[in-house]
């Protein structure tokens, strides 16, 4: 059975950090290309930032650039993002998934910036 688990979400004043994980299995991790997309009250979902199989590279939306780092770990079959300067706008669920069709993706965390 496919898994991907994302924990690491909650609340955070503007500025601050979270870090998110993603836990996966039962499909052979390190060959998909994987990203983190997000989803925001109201809007449609919208990726984030996404990295290569190896970890080779790396891209990110605009709007996070500079802010936010992806990476992974497949000894572990982990992947993170890394977010730093968060702003109210970044208030959104995150969820982990294959790219670039999210083939396989994950339930989601809860990532709520506010004062």
């Amino acid at each position: 059975e496919v898994q991907l688990v994302e924990s690491g979400g909650g609340l955070v004043e503007p500025g601050g950090s979270l870090r998110l994980s993603c836990a996966a299995s039962g499909f052979t991790f390190s060959i998909y290309e994987m990203r983190w997309s997000r989803q925001a009250p109201g809007k449609g979902p919208e990726w984030v930032s996404g990295i290569g199989s190896r970890g080779g590279y790396t891209y990110y939306r605009d709007s996070v650039k500079g802010r936010f780092t992806i990476s992974r770990d497949n000894a572990k079959n982990m992947l993170y993002l890394e977010m730093n300067n968060l702003k109210s706008e970044d208030t959104a669920v995150y969820y982990c998934a294959t790219s670039p069709s999210e083939q396989y993706r994950g339930q989601g965390t809860q990532v709520t910036v506010s004062s």
